[in-house]
């Protein structure tokens, strides 16, 4: 049946088909930024109570909601917005998606083609807006009662195009003629489910298998996990007799002797990287944020493994010999098989467990007398239990990654393709939407104030999240670098200590937030366990973390030489 030929009624008609079939293959939230342009869109997705719909003021803080929905679901959202600049407040959303194989529909209102190009108001090139970020672009025009056919189709090619070997965001750009508000007409046939489904399984062969269960039996080596990692590297490590370096996004945190979740503090240590060099690493999922890590991977010359399940390359040092693609889980535990029986020299997984047991009690220790940014993080990966935890970029995903206990019962989330500190306040309300679940969010002072906008409304969200915001006043991992030494001081604060001066205790009351400024870790693992929404404040004086860092580091190096010189 072809709906009337009317402006209005078609586009509405279009724009229900492409949720109804949205909705067949899968998906269930969308996020929208509220204008006129993309109204017939915004009306349809409005219209069906069986989708979850959430209204951000701000299109960056929309997009980012829209990545922490799918970041904890494995589903796209559909990410609206109005025609104009809006739709440039998305990029940064788009980039972090693309890096991190994120799915989205991002879908971007138009003006019609005989108002481009003419100075009409709201009207920006969206042609390829977002460039090679996108999975696929298409601008299907002016929505025609003769197109009806291809509707379907074309929803339901946006989330295969998202969705598919290599996930990501997909832009699809909508023109609309006024009048923009009109009635839809019964939509075009569907399908029993989805118009469309896919089959993406790639299954290597065992002599694929074979080969890199024979570079890794009986040899000293070792698991690097990360995000796109799980349980299953630790049944890998368990086969070959060897420890999982776990990163804070692996899920493979967990209580077990081949799991070391301290490795950046064991490698500062001169003889833990000595005693401890491998032969052979296998890389499952995305690289840690550990500089120590991968200089001593480097200086190593262990050979390098990739085991990956989308079709990118991760080789940021430029070692791996060999990269086997697939379903991950799946192929570590056909190597775990393969090698059964063939494990590492005697010792090598007694000196880690050794290193790694001595630097979480010197560490414990350390942090339990000493009130810090490192006891921060310490304090809220073991206090989360079962909550999701979204982890900021700068110093709160290293200060986890180098100090945090094992998390496993919990979800940890981070930005981590792009590594940018924009869009997290959002990406965590995104993340508590989605999940139904107590969300902590640990977050720097400047990360924060990057994405306040995402506050907004925030007290009328059914979300329970609690924000753990570390206040040093400024950009605290620029004291880590080296232009805190090589320039003087007033350029150093002006161009990078970046002081704010901002009450985070006014930010929430503008918001209608609670807001708890807590001064010891029994205080803030009491903020972390309970339910509710509120900004929890930890300040620090920025000038006194650098040694900080060092002390802590020092009392577990100290305690790793010990440990590996008995």
């Amino acid at each position: 049946m072809h709906p009337s030929n009317d402006t209005a009624g078609v586009a509405a008609t279009f724009c229900a088909t492409l949720v109804d079939e949205w909705m067949r293959c899968g998906v269930s939230h969308a996020v929208v930024a509220p204008g006129s342009r993309s109204t017939p869109l915004a009306l349809a997705l409005a219209a069906r109570d069986d989708l979850v719909l959430h209204v951000f003021h701000d299109e960056r803080s929309a997009s980012f909601a829209a990545l922490g929905i799918a970041v904890a679901t494995g589903a796209p959202a559909v990410l609206l917005c109005t025609s104009g600049t809006a739709a440039t407040h998305f990029h940064a959303a788009i980039a972090e998606a693309h890096l991190s194989g994120v799915p989205m529909i991002v879908c971007t209102a138009d003006r019609p083609p005989e108002l481009r190009d003419v100075a009409a108001p709201q009207t920006i090139d969206q042609t390829k807006l977002y460039g090679d970020a996108v999975r696929w672009f298409h601008d299907p025009g002016i929505a025609s009662a003769d197109a009806a056919h291809t509707w379907r189709a074309l929803a339901a090619r946006c989330v295969a195009e998202s969705t598919g070997r290599r996930p990501g965001p997909v832009h699809l750009n909508l023109p609309f003629r006024e009048p923009l508000v009109g009635t839809a007409s019964p939509l075009p046939p569907a399908r029993a489910g989805a118009w469309m489904s896919q089959h993406l399984a790639v299954r290597p062969d065992d002599g694929s298998i074979g080969e890199v269960a024979g570079r890794l039996a009986g040899r000293r080596g070792l698991v690097v996990a990360g995000r796109g990692a799980d349980q299953s590297v630790i049944d890998l490590a368990r086969a070959l007799g060897w420890p999982v370096l776990a990163d804070p996004l692996s899920g493979a945190r967990e209580c077990d002797r081949h799991v070391v979740v301290g490795f950046d503090p064991i490698l500062r240590s001169q003889t833990a990287a000595a005693q401890l060099s491998p032969e052979v690493v296998v890389r499952v999922g995305q690289p840690p944020a550990s500089k120590v890590l991968s200089q001593w991977l480097v200086a190593s010359g262990a050979e390098t493994i990739q085991i990956t399940g989308v079709d990118a390359v991760v080789d940021p040092d430029h070692r791996v010999s060999l990269r086997i693609t697939g379903d991950a889980a799946d192929i570590c535990g056909r190597v775990a098989s393969s090698v059964a029986g063939a494990t590492a020299p005697p010792g090598w997984l007694d000196r880690w467990g050794a290193a790694e047991t001595a630097a979480q009690a010197a560490l414990s220790k350390w942090c339990g007398a000493t009130w810090s940014e490192p006891t921060v993080a310490r304090t809220v990966t073991d206090a989360l239990g079962s909550s999701q935890l979204v982890v900021s970029s700068s110093m709160p995903i290293r200060d986890v990654e180098w100090f945090g206990t094992v998390t496993p019962d919990a979800t940890v989330h981070a930005n981590r393709g792009a590594n940018g500190i924009d869009g997290v306040v959002s990406t965590a309300i995104g993340v508590a939407l989605a999940t139904r679940r107590h969300t902590v969010l640990l977050i720097g002072d400047v990360a924060l104030l990057h994405d306040a906008n995402g506050l907004i409304g925030l007290a009328r969200r059914d979300v329970s999240l609690t924000v753990v915001v570390v206040n040093n006043d400024g950009g605290s991992i620029f004291s880590f670098l080296p232009q805190a030494t090589v320039v003087g001081e007033s350029v150093f604060e002006s161009l990078y200590g970046t002081p704010h001066g901002v009450t985070f205790a006014s930010l929430a009351a503008a918001h209608g937030l609670e807001h708890i400024e807590v001064v010891d870790a029994a205080a803030l693992s009491a903020a972390v366990r309970s339910p509710g929404v509120r900004i929890v404040e930890a300040r620090f004086a920025r000038g006194a973390n650098v040694a900080a860092h060092e002390s802590a580091n020092a009392a577990a190096v100290s305690a790793v030489d010990a440990a590996l010189a008995e």
